[in-house]
């Protein structure tokens, strides 16, 4: 009786991988070749080479759901500007490292209009993407006090902020908030703050991967524990108004994007222009610092640097050691890109709300077939529908759901990369499935979903 049973399981077992869309047989062959320790372990760039040897050998698509890239044309207006600047000569000189003077103006009027603050133009500072304005900030601020010598993270986040404090040998700690939202975030906040070896702590609002946005009571009470803890909250906006639930469009006018720039004095915000204006290519982003910070004095900053002002110091000693300037004709295309949404030009929100009527449909396309969605709600209101979602499906770990789903022609990537402690979720990002694609991912999910009862 236990030999027919093994048998009639192998051959379910079997019939199970015949069904799939990518040939089992295949897939483990190239995920074998890959030497991957563990796919749903593997970087972005890593699966996204994997995927590329599957879908040539196979000669199928995916749908690819793990790169978190643009997947709408390049603002004209940015390349416009660009092209009109390499014309005019500047190609041969070397920009200015705290950035042309057009685009310092226009990043102070862009907080103005869409956040409500008022920061100076020399507060403003262009960077390479907000990736490395990010590496920039964490160069500099791990320096300014040699008894802060840890960054916190409120994860879920990106990946790649953690890989840059390996490399620059940075501590690093972090907080889960999945279970912490609300009131709840304060006392396991003030928990971490009150050791005093924190320098700064970083979250994107709304959240890579998760796409959970801060209110304004969790923002405030971040901004008032770093004012209380001298810890400079560091404010990653590369999604900058694409919370779709409020419209953010018009400059000058309630409701700005939520900020902790509204709760406390020092403070950096990290833009991106890679995402509201699908400029990811020129690598162009900005550092806004607040005044009151700019203006600081750090004595231990002397250890590294020739100053201890700190506004000086990120400029003439971080950002000049990183890039040396960042590309003069991409500073051209920001600054034109910045001031056509200043003065109401450029309604980029319109353009990229493309992304959540998008998840929402691939978000019910998923549910309807026995997934469900991990990061849910913002305290009391359902998670929006924008750039990435989360998903799970029972007994499966996220890693192991990230390797099965591609014998299915599926990508994303496993909540474990991101510091998420839901080690059963994956993270779907929507803008490289193209509408076409919709109807075969749900005939693929509904595949698995029935090679799954």
């Amino acid at each position: 009786m236990k030999e027919v049973l093994e048998n009639t399981l192998l051959e379910t077992s079997s019939e199970k991988w015949k069904n799939t869309p990518i040939d089992y047989n295949l897939v483990k062959q190239k995920i074998a070749e890959s030497k991957l320790p563990s796919v749903g372990k593997a970087s972005i760039r890593e699966i996204r080479s994997l995927i590329n040897a599957i879908e040539k050998a196979s000669g199928k698509k995916f749908i690819r759901m793990e790169m978190g890239v643009p997947g709408l044309p390049a603002s004209e207006i940015g390349i416009n500007a660009e092209i009109e600047a390499l014309k005019s000569g500047i190609a041969n000189h070397y920009p200015e490292i705290e950035g042309i003077p057009e685009l310092k103006k226009e990043i102070s009027r862009f907080v103005k209009f869409f956040i409500g603050i008022n920061v100076q133009e020399r507060s403003c500072i262009p960077c390479t993407g907000s990736t490395s304005g990010s590496f920039i900030t964490f160069l500099t601020l791990a320096r300014a006090n040699k008894n802060k010598d840890t960054v916190l993270f409120l994860d879920p986040g990106f990946p790649v902020h953690k890989m840059q404090l390996k490399v620059l040998g940075i501590n690093q700690t972090s907080i889960d908030v999945y279970e912490f939202r609300g009131e709840k975030l304060k006392n396991i906040l003030e928990e971490k703050l009150k050791a005093g070896n924190i320098s700064c702590l970083l979250y994107s609002n709304p959240n890579n991967p998760s796409w959970i946005c801060f209110t304004e009571d969790e923002l405030k009470i971040i901004g008032e524990l770093c004012a209380k803890y001298d810890v400079i909250p560091i404010e990653d906006l590369a999604y900058f108004n694409m919370d779709f639930r409020k419209d953010y469009s018009i400059p000058g006018k309630e409701p700005y994007q939520p900020s902790v720039s509204n709760y406390c004095k020092d403070y950096i915000i990290l833009i991106s222009s890679s995402k509201i204006f699908s400029y990811a290519g020129q690598r162009i982003g900005c550092i806004v610092i607040s005044d009151s910070l700019f203006g600081r004095d750090y004595p231990d900053l002397l250890r590294y640097y020739s100053s201890s002002g700190f506004g000086h110091t990120i400029i003439y000693g971080s950002a000049y050691s990183v890039s040396a300037g960042v590309t003069h004709s991409s500073q051209y295309a920001y600054a034109a890109l910045l001031k056509a949404a200043n003065e109401g030009k450029l309604d980029f929100i319109k353009t990229v709300k493309v992304y959540g009527k998008r998840a929402k449909l691939m978000k019910k396309m998923f549910t309807e077939n026995g997934f469900r969605i991990v990061y849910d709600h913002d305290v009391d209101s359902l998670i929006a529908d924008g750039f990435y979602f989360t998903v799970a499906y029972s007994n499966y770990s996220g890693e192991k759901l990230l390797e099965e789903l591609l014998y299915y022609g599926i990508s994303a990537i496993s909540l474990s990369n991101t510091g998420s402690l839901r080690k059963e979720g994956i993270r779907a990002c929507v803008s490289l499935v193209k509408d076409s694609q919709l109807p075969e991912l749900e005939e693929r999910l509904r595949i698995f979903n029935l090679n799954n009862q």
